[in-house]
C-alpha cells in the first residue's frame, strides 16, 4: 500500500431511517385496505406477509410516538401466520389488537390520514371477529 492509496473507511452497521412520503403513506393504506377487503389473507398469501413487512418498516422509521404496540402486534401476527400450528383464535386476537391500536392512532392522525386509518382499524377488528367465530 503506498501513500496515495485511500485509507479504507468503516461503514456503520446501521441503516438510515426510511424516508416515506405522504403519497407513499396513502398508497400503503390503500393497498392494505384493498388486501383486507377480500377477507383474511391465507397463510400461503405471500402478498399479505409482504404488506406486514412493509408496515413494520414504515412504522419503525416513523418518529411518531405510540406506534410500539402496533409494531409488536404486526410482528406477532407475522409469526402466527408463518407458524404451521398457528391458531385462528390467536390470529383473531392479534387482528383485533391491531384494529384497536390503529383506531387510536386514527383519532389523533393529521393530514387526512384519520378517515382511512379509522376504516383500516374497523376492518381489522371485523376480520378478527370473523376469524374467531
Amino acid at each position: 500500500m503506498d501513500s496515495l492509496t485511500p485509507t479504507p473507511t468503516h461503514q456503520p452497521d446501521f441503516q438510515a431511517p426510511l424516508e416515506v412520503t405522504d403519497g407513499q403513506h396513502s398508497a400503503l393504506i390503500d393497498d392494505t385496505l384493498a388486501l383486507l377487503s377480500d377477507g383474511v389473507p391465507s397463510k400461503e398469501n405471500e402478498y399479505g406477509l409482504r404488506e406486514i413487512d412493509r408496515w413494520t418498516e414504515v412504522l419503525r422509521a416513523t418518529d411518531k410516538p405510540g406506534l410500539a404496540k402496533i409494531i409488536q402486534a404486526l410482528t406477532t401476527l407475522r409469526e402466527q401466520l408463518t407458524d404451521a400450528s398457528g391458531e385462528s383464535h390467536d390470529i383473531a386476537e392479534s387482528l383485533a389488537t391491531l384494529g384497536a391500536e390503529t383506531s387510536k392512532v386514527a383519532d389523533e392522525a393529521a393530514g387526512g390520514y384519520g378517515p382511512p386509518l379509522a376504516q383500516l382499524g374497523k376492518l381489522l377488528i371485523k376480520l378478527g371477529s370473523t376469524l374467531s367465530r
